[in-house]
């Protein structure tokens, strides 16, 4: 989604779960933005102009009137606190629920991040790993959310929070890293339940002949 305000400016590149995740923020927000596209093949991503925004020369990353915010999950806690300070319904004010969230942005950042996502850097960019390591990662940490989830409507309570967000690309992007989700029913009601939300922002699955080139 695009509009008129140019001040939300997000740097993607359309393969990154990472991206992903802050786009889909955007659009479960309802706020409009521009995507500012980065070339990773051509490493744009590491230019001098580049990491002035990123230091780790990584995507996404959020302008808003000039100031950046990089790492995806720095960028949802961002948007919610900045653009739902009313209803706080993305990340709510009570310490509880608070530290559930944060406790699932930990889990995007660490048990996602070398599980699915892992698996799939592996097909989709050509990242020399263990791909049966990372498969079996993302097992162990499908189990325990297929656990979680069972008789739970979302990761964090009965409403959506920057924590389903946080955790939806890489879940959702799993068959791409040979992570088959046929025994997860709970996990994929979850997925679906994210997809039918006001504003959500589809995450583009790879074309099987761009895997190991992007």
């Amino acid at each position: 989604m695009t509009g008129n305000r140019q001040s939300l400016q997000l740097y993607r590149h359309p393969l990154s779960g990472h991206a992903h995740r802050a786009q889909l923020a955007l659009g479960l927000l309802g706020l409009p933005y521009e995507l500012m596209e980065i070339d990773l093949k051509k490493g744009e991503q590491k230019t001098p102009e580049f990491l002035k925004i990123s230091p780790f020369g990584q995507v996404p990353v959020l302008v808003d009137d000039g100031t950046a915010v990089f790492d995806s999950n720095a960028i949802l806690v961002y948007l919610a606190t900045r653009y739902d300070a009313q209803e706080r319904r993305w990340l709510p004010r009570d310490p509880v629920t608070q530290a559930s969230v944060q406790a699932w942005l930990s889990v995007a950042a660490g048990q996602i991040a070398f599980g699915p996502a892992a698996a799939r850097l592996i097909n989709v960019f050509g990242v020399q790993r263990d791909p049966q390591e990372a498969i079996a990662r993302a097992h162990a940490l499908l189990g325990v959310m297929e656990r979680h989830l069972a008789g739970r409507t979302f990761l964090v309570g009965d409403a959506p929070t920057i924590a389903d967000i946080a955790g939806y690309s890489y879940i959702w992007a799993a068959p791409e890293g040979d992570v088959d989700l046929a025994a997860y029913p709970a996990v994929r009601s979850w997925l679906a339940r994210i997809e039918a939300l006001p504003g959500f922002v589809p995450f583009v699955q790879t074309p099987v002949g761009l895997r190991t080139a992007a």
